[in-house]
């Protein structure tokens, strides 16, 4: 399996390729909590792929990662809209660099997960600390909503074993509301579609894209809410 953490560090662009071939999540977003004139936290914002749907109709928006590198990406990308309300930090989800009561929406994409893995020692510690500082810099009236994996290379649900306590915990411990959707990636080509899936998620997912012919990718994500 490729390292996620090299990839963030050293391949911010590759990453960026390889999400730019899924749809924009802004209908999701806007379905749960209308987004227009808010200010606006993008938990682990990586290279923007929710920031710059959501930023053009925000009043303000923050992005952070822990990766300064996919932070850069996200910035080349709202300069090069003409877009100037917002800001980057690098972060912890845990400690996080805000007053609190300063943000009316949090959104946090396939992110939070790196600190809920069940093969991770006190990953249930981590949940809470994340979930407590949202709590703390959540306005009242603010939402917050997290997208997670929930299967590539699945067209139904079928989210990673070492994920599934975590996900149990935004519902039972936490109560938040959950739906799920396909985020399919859509590539030009079956080199590219291979090329890219290997890149990412590993040989045996290539392998499969091949074996498919699949230039569209499918997979399912979890959406997780909470006001």
């Amino acid at each position: 399996m490729p390292n996620h953490d090299e990839i963030y560090k050293s391949k911010a662009e590759t990453y960026d390729l390889l999400i730019s071939k899924q749809p924009s999540l802004l209908d999701v977003i806007e379905s749960i909590h209308p987004v227009e004139g808010l200010d606006i936290l993008d938990l682990g914002a990586g290279s923007g792929r929710l920031t710059r749907v959501l930023a053009p109709k925000a009043k303000s928006i923050m992005a952070v990662d822990a990766s300064e590198a996919m932070l850069r990406v996200t910035a080349n990308s709202l300069q090069e809209a003409g877009l100037h309300n917002w800001s980057i930090q690098v972060a912890d989800h845990r400690a996080l660099p805000v007053r609190a009561n300063s943000y009316d929406l949090i959104v946090s994409g396939w992110s939070i997960c790196y600190l809920g893995s069940s093969d991770i020692p006190n990953w249930q510690e981590n949940i809470r600390q994340v979930m407590a500082e949202i709590k703390r810099v959540l306005r009242p009236g603010g939402c917050v909503i997290i997208f997670e994996t929930f299967g590539t290379g699945s067209t139904f649900p079928n989210p990673p074993g070492f994920l599934r306590a975590y996900y149990d915990l935004l519902e039972n411990e936490f109560g938040m509301s959950h739906m799920w959707i396909r985020t399919d990636y859509q590539f030009d080509s079956l080199e590219e579609a291979e090329r890219l899936s290997r890149f990412f998620f590993g040989d045996d997912l290539a392998q499969q894209v091949v074996k498919e012919g699949w230039r569209q990718l499918p997979e399912c994500a979890g959406v997780w809410w909470m006001r």
